[in-house]
This record gives C-alpha cells, sequence and structure tokens, in this order.
C-alpha cells in the first residue's frame, strides 16, 4: 500500500473534482477525496479511497485531510485543488466578508495544503500539485471579478512555490479551463459562445485526463506555470 501512488482531491463530490478523482483512481492511484457534502463518502466508497468531510476554506479540516491521508496511506504523491464555482456579484457590492471568504477558498486554501503536504512529498522523494483556475484569471472581466483578481493571485503563489521547491523535485502547476461540463443543459444561464470547438465544452473526463497527465512522470519538467485549456478564448500571449 504504502509503494502505491496517493492523490489528494478536494472539491471531489462533483464536477471537475469528482471527475478527476474517477480518472485518477482508474491510473492506478489511492484517492483521498474532500468536499463538504455527504456524496464525498460514497464516491470515496465507489472508487476504493478514503474521504474527509469539510472545507478547504477551514485549515484544520484541511489539516484532518492530510494527517487522515497519511496515517491511511503512508504517503501522499499529488493534489488536486478543486473548487466550487465562486460568486458572480457587481464589483463594488462585494462585502467585505465575501472577499475574505472567497480569499480563503481560491487562494489560501492552496497556500495551506502547500504547507501540510511539502514535507511528505519531499520525503517520498517528489510531488506535484495541480491547482484548477479559470481562462480569464489573467484578463479580469466584471462578471467573474475572483477569477481576475484572486485565481491571479493563485497563480502568482504557482510561480513561487514551483521555484522554491523545484530542487526537491516538487512541482507545481495551474490549469485554466474554459467551459467543463458534461452536457449543454448544465451550462444553462450562463454565457456560453456559440463557436465551441466541437460544439460542446470539455467533459469532466477529459479534462480530468489532461491534470492526469500533468500529474504523471511525461510532464516532469512543466511546472511554475499555468496551462490555458480554454480553445483559444484568452487573447494573452
Amino acid at each position: 500500500m504504502v509503494s502505491q501512488k496517493v492523490a489528494i482531491i478536494t472539491a471531489a463530490s462533483r464536477g471537475i473534482g469528482a471527475g478527476c478523482a474517477r480518472e485518477l483512481a482508474a491510473q492506478g492511484y489511492r484517492v483521498s477525496l474532500m468536499a463538504r457534502s455527504p456524496k464525498i463518502l460514497d464516491l470515496a466508497d465507489e472508487l476504493g479511497g478514503i474521504a474527509t468531510q469539510g472545507s478547504i476554506t477551514n485549515f484544520q479540516d484541511l489539516q484532518r485531510l492530510v494527517e487522515t491521508t497519511l496515517a491511511q496511506f503512508g504517503r501522499i504523491d499529488a493534489v488536486v485543488n478543486s473548487f466550487g464555482d465562486p460568486p458572480r456579484p457587481d464589483l463594488l457590492s462585494i462585502s467585505d466578508e465575501m472577499w475574505i471568504e472567497n480569499f480563503e477558498m481560491l487562494f489560501l486554501s492552496v497556500v495551506r495544503i502547500a504547507k501540510l503536504v511539502t514535507e511528505a512529498m519531499r520525503y517520498s522523494g517528489g510531488g506535484v500539485i495541480v491547482n484548477i483556475s479559470a481562462c480569464d484569471s489573467h484578463e479580469p472581466e466584471l462578471g467573474t471579478p475572483f477569477s481576475g483578481t484572486l485565481r491571479a493571485a493563485m497563480e502568482g503563489f504557482t510561480k513561487l512555490y514551483a521555484k522554491r521547491y523545484k530542487a526537491d523535485k516538487i512541482r507545481m502547476v495551474s490549469v485554466a479551463p474554459f467551459f467543463v461540463a458534461d452536457s449543454m443543459a448544465e451550462l444553462e444561464g450562463w454565457n456560453v459562445p456559440s463557436d465551441l470547438m466541437l460544439g460542446r465544452p470539455t467533459t469532466y473526463a477529459e479534462f480530468a485526463k489532461i491534470i492526469a497527465f500533468l500529474i504523471s512522470d511525461d510532464a516532469k519538467f512543466i511546472t511554475g506555470t499555468t496551462l490555458k485549456v480554454d480553445e483559444a478564448y484568452s487573447s494573452a500571449i
């Protein structure tokens, strides 16, 4: 059990997180899942993994997640920091409390889990942390204020962490998707453009394969960067 690779996936009860959990389990990883929803317990059971019910905005919950993973599996090789969709309020209507709540979700949770898993990864000889960002993180849109501010900060931390720990063979990468969903019906009410490359969004399973590649040894020289998975939606070079 100790020799089998272990991956932590947050916000894993549905969507991108659940897709990554299923893909990594299929590739032979032992998975340690976290989400607030009790459905996370059923998914962990389905995948032969373990689950921690809690919030990524709570340091004690993250600490419990990491401690439980190490106690059960003895190592941590990968972390996928997935998130729920942040709200989309008008810019100056955002309260201090809402800024702080989303700061803790989209930025501080990444810093905190990095602090909690880095020593275990060093002990195992390396590891990978993948942060799920969004395609507008470098091109702020009024409709998604938290992506253009807090996810941009998260990607800055990604670069700094990668520089600091590359000698320890620990990588950190951010991935910035466009629309990810299993059907157009899931995106009802969203401003989905009519020119999607395949006429549909990237599915959770398809997106999870990209994450699995970045975690794999085939991507061992990719670190400190943000990979755009956005059908050329973003304009920045």
